[in-house]
């Protein structure tokens, strides 16, 4: 898929914010984002009509978080089709805003045996900029994520996918990773959200 990826031209570029509660916001990671393969199974699955035939499962429609993001950026391929370490439900928390969704992802063309907990982004942040670019705004209140520790071991976010939300019309829906990226550390608390401002070109 990778060259169907390049003849489509689809980029992007991820901006990450902590936001305190007094309102002030500080820019922790600037950069571009990996388009992974599986976008190209999703867009390739509406354009040959032998995926799902409701356009709203082709949407980018939800995103999870990851706490064991791989060394030397070894994830950061076109290849790759799912988070190193995706965060478990009980992990996000349920008091803070978000709707989180457990289904079966499609890794590397095999719908997973476990489910995996999604957020899912509302339709009001996801913005039109122009004829070719659409952003995604993704946040994690002060009240998700927060403190989380593994045999007593403090767990780090350090990666974030989004995700199409169900390209072969299953159900339930299987949703498949279309863009990547890892960054550096984040311990959360509930001093701070974060706010992930995604914008994908097309």
């Amino acid at each position: 898929m990778r060259s169907f990826l390049e003849e489509v031209g689809i980029t992007g570029h991820l901006t990450i914010i902590k936001r305190y509660k007094d309102g002030e916001e500080e820019v922790v990671f600037d950069d571009h984002n990996i388009i992974v393969s599986g976008m190209g199974v999703g867009l390739s699955l509406m354009f040959t009509g032998s995926g799902s035939n409701t356009v709203l499962d082709y949407q980018i429609d939800r995103f999870q978080l990851g706490v064991s993001a791989k060394p030397n950026s070894e994830l950061e391929v076109s290849s790759t089709y799912s988070l190193s370490g995706p965060a478990t439900f009980g992990e996000y928390g349920t008091a803070g805003n978000a709707f989180i969704e457990q289904v079966k992802p499609i890794e590397n063309g095999v719908v997973l045996g476990a489910d995996e907990a999604f957020i899912l982004i509302p339709a009001n942040k996801i913005t039109r900029i122009n004829d070719n670019s659409v952003r995604y705004t993704l946040v994690v209140d002060e009240e998700l994520f927060n403190d989380i520790q593994r045999d007593s071991v403090d767990v780090y976010l350090n990666e974030v996918g989004l995700f199409m939300k169900n390209p072969t019309g299953a159900i339930p829906k299987n949703p498949i990773l279309v863009a990547y990226r890892n960054f550096s550390n984040i311990y959360k608390t509930n001093d701070f959200s974060l706010i992930f401002r995604w914008t994908l070109n097309f």
